[in-house]
């Protein structure tokens, strides 16, 4: 199939992002048992960056081959205004890419539609309020719910129910809880989540990297709100039980994030609390990190080389035909 010179761009750019995609995918479901087991080593606020690392790792290595490497070389080394064929092999992969994209895209649409919405209706009925310093939108429901929405001005919205049920000490326990998520823009990451495709059109493939970053941020949380005090764990448990013996909460949208997270993790979190870790895990240490940094910017100065984007636009010439 003949395609014009801006056409056969975007196909191969969709089609390199599909490709490099699938393979990073399958290379991070393939060694996602060995990083689970290392988060478990680590404290969960750093477990929980570098398992979010590695679920969002496939989209951002496909981006930069395509905006550092794919559409470059084209430009580049492509003689421009020319019309050439196509093949099967790269339409192909060009049409799984561009399913790839829709259908992150417009499940992080839907998304922040629905926090929109959930917040809106919520305004209609809250009160403003405070729970020490921290503003708090009361909504008069009976359902139990405490939650964070929304993503870039988030809201600390709460149910009449759970301020009945919780005395002031747990209240703002479980307040601290919910800044500690603003704080990390837990929210935010959850949008990028939700925008990092899946291993395939309809095969999400990397959930247990999901929901296992979406409990270190639980743990994370926990652990920020009572910073190593004692009293201020056992008080945050109880604010956990009480707030499930309150009966389910009210199904979440997917940019909230709730006091109560999913229910499924509760006995494990008020165990923390309750015995907290006489070794609570380990940080990388500064050297490592600027180890780290120093070797991914040599990385990245190296495959802007010249030679390597020759290299990748025989790669491309290949794909095509």
């Amino acid at each position: 199939m003949t395609i014009p010179y801006s056409l056969r761009l975007v196909c191969l750019c969709l089609a390199a992002f599909f490709l490099v995609h699938a393979a990073v995918a399958a290379v991070v479901r393939l060694v996602a048992p060995a990083a689970l087991r290392i988060a478990g080593r680590m404290r969960p606020r750093l477990a929980a960056r570098f398992l979010l690392a590695l679920r969002l790792a496939p989209a951002a290595l496909a981006a930069f081959a395509v905006a550092g490497l794919c559409a470059p070389s084209y430009l580049w080394l492509e003689p421009a205004a020319t019309s050439e064929e196509v093949g099967l092999v790269c339409l192909l992969a060009a049409l799984f890419g561009a399913a790839l994209t829709m259908e992150s895209l417009v499940r992080a649409l839907r998304a922040v539609a629905r926090s929109g919405r959930y917040w809106r209706e919520c305004r209609r009925t809250a009160v403003k309020t405070r729970i020490g310093r921290a503003p708090v939108w009361i909504v008069p429901r009976s359902a139990p719910f405490f939650v964070l929405a929304g993503i870039w001005r988030s809201r600390l919205v709460v149910s009449q129910a759970v301020v009945d049920a919780l005395p002031e000490e747990q209240l703002a326990a479980a307040v601290r809880h919910e800044q500690a998520h603003r704080e990390s823009r837990d929210n935010l990451k959850r949008l990028l989540v939700l925008l990092a495709p899946g291993m395939l059109p309809g095969v999400r493939g990397l959930s247990a990297l999901e929901r296992a970053w979406a409990r270190r941020a639980e743990w994370a949380a926990d652990d920020r709100a009572v910073a190593g005090d004692s009293r201020a764990s056992l008080t945050l448990a109880e604010a956990l039980v009480r707030v499930a013996r309150l009966g389910a909460a009210p199904p979440l949208t997917p940019l909230t994030t709730s006091l109560m997270a999913d229910g499924h993790d509760l006995a494990e979190r008020v165990e923390r609390l309750l015995h907290p870790a006489a070794n609570p895990g380990r940080d990388l240490p500064l050297p490592v990190m600027g180890t780290a940094a120093a070797l991914c910017g040599t990385a990245l100065v190296a495959l802007l080389q010249p030679s390597v984007l020759y290299s990748v636009h025989g790669l491309l010439e290949r794909l095509t035909h």
